[in-house]
């Protein structure tokens, strides 16, 4: 407490001082200029060198080295000066916004692409603003925030573009109605999509590989309406585009598609389906497409055959997470050496600027003038590196905290379920139903713990919906063996109620919760909420076994 505190007490200290000195810069400067004229100096211009770092990073973005040119994009955008370099500045947040999405960055990524919002209605051509909102969207579509993700995939519909665009986006908007659950609403859509193939032949609105997409995402709606005819019908003739445009890379998918829908009437055809799926993904080595295929293969399979793949499925997902973890730490070194090579480059930029004043200045300023102008830069300048440089190391040290912690959890968590499952495949006899359905309901565990922690640690939203995502937290543990009472929880004005305490509830009835689902075996949970004149009172009880008292090891913990 005394450390915080501390801490707290410097940085005030600070910034008043901070405060102080730029207010001190403001008087000298104003004396001086009602004294003398002052030359005012024109920025320089950058157009070229922009032009030229935009080819690098175009090219370095075309070879998929995309830590190079997101290094590139940024030394473009601080090149630029907003006000006449606009195109290039918006050009190059919104190529940064999407290597940080492809990594998976979507905060970052909005932050990105927020910057450019002031600038696009500047520039004629509406692609730059159709890309900027699609990829908005996009962002806000990987978070599960379908509402916004809706909202800025129509803004690109009022824009003045071509068709293909269009149509690119109500694509988008379709996916986002399916993972609503509102298929009838995606059907609509996806069926005016695969009807319009071409507009006119100089404007060719839906090419044969987005055919095929539209075919398969209107297939899967059917699907899930239980219509597995028009859903096969759907998916036969994806596969068939696919196959005479020689798209081999996404053939697979066809064959996945159709093994998924033939497992309930029949089991053969899915498991020659689910085959051919596999050598296609096999031959392509396409991650995705191996992980379904397996599955479908271990739903078809028996005997050795079933803990063939079973194997080989657990060894994928293993190698996956460990290769996904490596991505993680290689694209945070490389974050980290960009942001000290930044703050180098700004402090010789700093050091620059500051001699050119002062060589002015001795020209056309008294000593007097010089020495505190001089002396107020120099610790403005200190104060905001200092400020800067620890800013960015606490941000480091708190990411880095973060992933030692999810490692450790998917360690203490996944890696004994996956071997207890590797073991159980290699020992016991799969050809009998038990074994099988006991395998089949360890894979799922593993799937569904690693959902579970995938969640764990995404941001929590605090904003407007937050009561939609705290009962979708708590309705994630109702099931077949739990049932969860939940009591007034909308009569909480929880827009009246601070972030951070919204947080700590949050996270407190997670914690809660899943520490019942862990150990205590509950069947019956109740959470009540209630809201007094100061406060709010939420009480949980379940019906699970409890604490031992006669059998308590106390350890470094609290005790009477």
């Amino acid at each position: 407490m005394k450390k915080r505190f501390y801490s707290f007490s410097k940085k005030t200290l600070l910034r008043y001082l901070l405060l102080i000195m730029t207010l001190l810069l403001i008087a000298v400067l104003f004396v001086h200029f009602c004294q003398r004229k002052t030359v005012v100096k024109q920025k320089p211009d950058h157009t070229e060198e922009i032009k030229r770092l935009t080819d690098k990073a175009d090219t370095f973005y075309d070879t998929n080295k995309l830590d190079s040119a997101y290094i590139y994009f940024n030394t473009i955008q601080q090149l630029c000066d907003p006000k006449t370099n606009y195109v290039d500045y918006v050009y190059a947040l919104s190529c940064m916004g999407e290597i940080q999405q492809s990594f998976g960055n979507y905060i970052i990524s909005e932050s990105l692409l927020t910057k450019t919002l002031p600038y696009l209605h500047k520039i004629k051509k509406t692609r730059y603003a159709w890309f900027v909102y699609n990829m908005q969207g996009l962002n806000y579509f990987y978070r599960s925030d379908y509402h916004n993700a809706l909202i800025y995939f129509k803004k690109t519909l009022h824009l003045k573009t071509t068709l293909w665009r269009k149509s690119y986006v109500l694509g988008n908007i379709a996916i986002t109605y399916m993972e609503q659950y509102k298929y009838k609403e995606a059907i609509d859509l996806l069926i005016l999509l695969t009807k319009h193939k071409q507009i006119s032949e100089y404007d060719l609105l839906i090419n044969d590989p987005q055919q095929a997409t539209l075919l398969d995402n209107l297939g899967l709606c059917y699907y899930k309406l239980k219509n597995y005819e028009k859903s096969l019908d759907c998916y036969k003739k994806s596969l068939k585009i696919r196959l005479h445009i020689k798209e081999d890379h996404l053939i697979s998918l066809g064959y996945i598609h159709l093994s998924t829908v033939y497992q309930k009437k029949n089991p053969q055809l899915a498991k020659k389906y689910a085959k051919l799926g596999y050598q296609k993904a096999l031959e392509f080595n396409n991650f995705p497409h191996k992980i379904s295929s397996l599955s479908e293969l271990i739903k078809s399979s028996q005997a050795n055959e079933l803990k063939k793949y079973s194997l080989i499925y657990i060894h994928l997902i293993d190698s996956f997470n460990k290769a996904n973890q490596m991505t993680k730490n290689e694209f945070t070194n490389i974050k980290y050496h960009f942001n000290k090579e930044k703050e180098e480059n700004l402090q010789l930029t700093a050091e620059k600027v500051e001699n050119e004043l002062q060589l002015e200045r001795q020209k056309n300023q008294n000593i007097i003038s010089y020495i505190l102008i001089a002396l107020s830069l120099s610790l403005i300048v200190i104060l905001y590196f200092y400020l800067t440089s620890r800013g960015n190391r606490e941000k480091i040290e708190a990411t880095y905290k973060s992933e030692i912690r999810i490692a450790k959890k998917l360690h203490d968590e996944l890696a004994n379920d996956i071997y207890h499952t590797m073991a159980f495949a290699e020992n016991k006899n799969l050809s009998l139903s038990e074994n099988k359905e006991q395998l089949l309901t360890n894979l799922d565990a593993i799937y569904l713990r690693a959902r579970d922690i995938s969640k764990e640690n995404s941001p929590i939203i605090t904003s407007e919906k937050y009561t939609f995502y705290l009962k979708e937290m708590i309705s994630r543990f109702n099931t077949s063996n739990t049932n969860l009472l939940l009591n007034d929880i909308e009569s909480i004005p929880w827009n009246e109620i601070e972030k951070n305490k919204k947080i700590t509830v949050y996270r407190v009835l997670q914690e809660l919760l899943v520490n019942m689902k862990k150990h205590s075996n509950a069947t019956l949970v109740g959470i009540n909420f209630k809201k007094t004149d100061k406060s709010v009172i939420i009480n949980y009880t379940d019906n699970g076994k409890g604490i031992d008292v006669h059998n308590i090891i106390f350890k470094n913990g609290l005790h009477d």
